[in-house]
């Protein structure tokens, strides 16, 4: 008990230099995912950086219990880690949860303890018992540092307190792991309604950056474990929010994968949006292994412990920003260089999600069928490109780039034609609604349907519109 104690007044002493928010940072320093009962060597690079700020993204112990004395007895052994102890002697430490230190794997608003460990991740930052934000639900924030022209705007997240329940798909062939895949219920949320309109403020305030911080990953789509294209719906809300409050400057920071990476997307809020993943501080793998998919990588660290660093160059004329990840010992591994200008609305066109085409009753659009693999299902849809042959395999694709993973395939193979199709060609199919029947599959990266039989093809001159 004692320990832990002490170490409170420690963070009671870095949260009261946190409220000196009239100078610039110059170097913001974070990472995630530190196990309270393994090594933490990785304190003294971090040290020896000199943040100004440090940000823990999460999963700041690896607490998994629902009862609270465990998860306060493994917050007092995270207290006794010297060089976290180190830090905090040199800057202010601000931070959200994830799943671990919430209390358990991949949880959200089902935990029933939630709010009696909110006050222990309190308790552990030092958070004045006095304070708002031990009667707010959840542990989202927001602080501004620096004077007009070099304010940075931290912005915390809470992505557990108030998150919808995660949806799991079917394991492909050769997976060692069941994926999660969309929530597209209409009432499905992340933030949660308070947290939502909180965020909207905030993005409304005046900064010339801010720091947007995810416990997890905002932008990385292809992997099957948490991020948040699990809500696809609140992901698009979030990048809607964006443009529509035009704020600038925004670059998010995430944890949780136990790898470093930089993604990027050019065209959803006007312009490059970035996030930035580091994890974990102890919890990254110590050998070799491949990189998770990813179409929006910029760069990567797939394995190795590390933690981020963003450094900015306020004397520039326009205003530089480094975006860093360094390894266990401080040795740069990604950088990236932004001049402040670029993230200015405006700067990229953007790419408005299309709205679901209308089916007729008793059918599904080709991308509610892309999660219903193993199910049989009726999919009326447009073709918008056609491959192979009637005499192989003819593939009529939902969307005009097929390889994209968005695309349904419906492979026709020669005994789909019959008496009805005798004479098609893709002519026939192009730019035509069918609605097809079949079960949902998969081939490599791809996801089909395979029609056999003619009775499972149909074109249809128009689409009547669910009502």
């Amino acid at each position: 008990m004692r320990r832990f104690t002490a170490f409170v007044l420690l963070l009671t002493a870095g949260a009261s230099s946190a409220a000196d928010t009239s100078k610039p940072l110059t170097r913001i320093g974070f990472g995630s995912c530190a196990h309270q009962e393994k090594p933490q060597p990785i304190w003294d690079a971090i040290v020896a950086s000199k943040p100004d700020i440090f940000l823990c993204l999460g999963d700041n112990i690896y607490g998994d219990s629902e009862d609270m004395s465990v998860l306060k007895a493994k917050y007092d052994k995270a207290a006794a880690v010297p060089g976290y102890q180190k830090l905090l002697k040199i800057c202010p430490v601000l931070a959200t949860w994830d799943d671990h230190d919430y209390g358990k794997n991949d949880a959200g608003v089902e935990y029933a303890q939630k709010d009696q460990s909110q006050q222990l991740f309190l308790d552990f930052y030092g958070i004045p018992k006095d304070s708002p934000k031990r009667t707010q639900k959840g542990v989202y924030d927001s602080v501004t540092y620096g004077p007009e022209g070099q304010r940075v705007q931290i912005i915390i997240l809470d992505l557990r307190y108030f998150r919808s329940p995660l949806k799991r798909g079917k394991r492909s062939e050769g997976m060692t792991y069941t994926p999660y895949i969309a929530n597209n219920d209409a009432d499905a949320t992340v933030l949660g309604e308070a947290q939502w309109k909180w965020l909207e403020d905030q993005f409304k305030k005046p900064a010339e950056v801010r720091l947007l911080v995810s416990s997890v990953q905002l932008i990385a789509e292809d992997h099957g474990f948490e991020k948040w294209m699990n809500f696809p719906g609140e992901r698009e809300k979030l990048f809607k929010m964006i443009r529509d409050t035009k704020a600038n400057g925004i670059i998010a920071l995430s944890g949780d994968r136990h790898l470093a990476e930089l993604s990027q997307m050019t065209d959803v809020v006007g312009y490059p949006l970035y996030d930035l993943t580091s994890s974990g501080l102890n919890q990254a793998s110590k050998t070799w292994r491949a990189s998770e998919k990813n179409r929006h990588r910029v760069s990567g660290m797939p394995w190795g412990d590390n933690y981020g660093l963003i450094t900015i160059d306020w004397a520039a004329a326009d205003p530089t920003i480094s975006l860093q990840i360094r390894d266990v010992v401080g040795e740069l591994t990604i950088r990236e260089q932004l001049p402040l200008s670029l993230l200015t609305p405006g700067k990229r066109a953007v790419k408005v999600p299309e709205e679901e085409p209308k089916v007729s009753e008793g059918s599904i659009a080709p991308k509610a069928a892309l999660e219903k693999i193993g199910d049989k299902v009726t999919v009326e849809m447009k073709v918008n490109s056609v491959g192979g042959t009637k005499e192989k395999r003819m593939f009529l694709n939902s969307l005009k780039n097929f390889s994209s993973k968005e695309s349904l395939a419906i492979v026709c193979m020669p005994k789909a034609f019959g008496d009805k199709y005798a004479k098609a060609t893709a002519a026939t199919f192009l730019n035509k609604t069918i609605r097809v029947t079949g079960v949902v599959s998969t081939f490599r990266d791809s996801i089909q349907i395979v029609v056999d039989d003619e009775k499972q093809l149909e074109i249809v001159e128009a689409t009547p519109a669910k009502e």
